[in-house]
């Protein structure tokens, strides 16, 4: 009965006062809510909210593979381009086209315009020289040439009938025409084929070149800068900026009018292939997740403060009564047992006490 009555008393003393008697640290719930609620938000925003456990959690849950299999379902890239689609087509309609221009103005053209070109330039070289790059290009500049020859014969043969002279046969002119188209594409095809001929060398040659001059020569870098400033000047910039939007609501509309026989678009298809190749780049999906981790914890360290505020805030807010009901409700059945186990407890203690204390009596008679 002794461990009831106690066991009674301590659970009581948590969320009222015993008997409406107000004993000293007793009502422990009503009277500490507000500390109870700050230690909570400390307790959530260092334990929970830290770098060590959310970087862990962050990564143990691998973003990137789970995004890039879910995305690589035909389905899911459907939908996932059907919505972007329909909210930039909801957009596009929305916003003005003088709006958008003076956008891509101020947001693109007017940086490239502030900034020097040849530096760009000279990188964009380097880059196009590495691995050979270059000799990748000038193979399919090659190849494009030969198309090109090919698809004017009859043009290249009307330029040399009205070129030679009237009194010589069109048989000579058609030869003179069969010669020069078999001679440019016989030359193209050595090219090709020959990794070491002279004309690739030339253009090795000619790239070096120009990097050399970009980077040392004042006056081929202040070309190149007139040359650019001549390609953005106002009238220019406004017509590029109009072309681009352009571009891309013709893009939006021809995603819209996609046939809708269950065949994917060129939208979703491109992001189906794009989440297939991440998933086959294990160092790609590292890297994903790596700026994922770091984007959420500098957002989270910024504001994990205020978590903890809301937190000390919404249950200073709460009324203590009510509080102490509540959670004594969600309680209320282990409430009981405990107090069921202080009864059971403090007989099985007083048993065991007299039991001894009869022992003892016998023992001394």
């Amino acid at each position: 009965m002794v461990g009831g009555v106690a066991d009674w008393f301590a659970i009581t003393a948590l969320f009222r006062y015993p008997l409406n008697i107000p004993i000293p640290h007793t009502a422990i719930i009503p009277r500490r809510k507000d500390r109870i609620g700050r230690s909570l938000g400390n307790f959530v925003q260092n334990n929970f909210l830290s770098h060590e456990v959310l970087g862990a959690k962050l990564r143990a849950a691998q973003l990137s593979r789970r995004g890039a299999e879910w995305l690589s379902v035909p389905e899911h890239g459907q939908a996932v381009a059907r919505h972007a689609v329909g909210a930039l087509q909801s957009a596009s309609a929305v916003v003005r086209d003088e709006d958008v221009h003076a956008f891509l103005d101020r947001s693109v053209i007017e940086p490239i315009r502030r900034r020097p070109i040849a530096p760009v330039l000279v990188k964009g070289l380097e880059l196009l020289t590495i691995d050979d790059r270059h000799q990748q290009l000038f193979d399919r500049m090659i190849k494009g040439l030969g198309g090109l020859v090919a698809a004017n014969a009859g043009l290249i043969r009307q330029r040399i009938r009205e070129e030679s002279p009237w009194w010589v046969p069109d048989f000579i002119d058609n030869r003179l025409q069969d010669k020069i188209v078999a001679a440019i594409d016989r030359t193209l095809h050595e090219v090709g084929e020959d990794p070491e001929h002279p004309l690739r060398h030339q253009f090795d040659d000619l790239l070096m070149e120009w990097i050399v001059q970009l980077q040392e020569s004042p006056a081929v870098r202040a070309r190149a800068e007139a040359i650019k400033q001549q390609v953005l000047d106002n009238p220019t910039s406004r017509e590029l900026s109009a072309t681009l939007w352009e571009e891309l609501k013709r893009g939006i509309e021809r995603q819209v009018d996609a046939p809708s026989d269950g065949a994917p678009g060129g939208l979703a298809r491109a992001l189906s292939a794009l989440a297939q190749a991440a998933l086959e780049d294990e160092a790609l999906l590292n890297k994903i997740d790596g700026w994922i981790i770091e984007a959420v914890l500098r957002v989270v360290e910024q504001h994990r403060h205020e978590v903890g505020q809301l937190i000390a805030q919404t249950v200073s807010r709460w009324d203590p009564d009510e509080t102490s009901r509540r959670i004594e409700l969600q309680i209320g059945r282990d409430l009981q047992f405990i107090r069921i186990n202080g009864t059971l407890v403090g007989g099985l203690v007083g048993l065991i006490l007299y039991t001894v204390s009869r022992l003892i009596e016998r023992g001394g008679l």
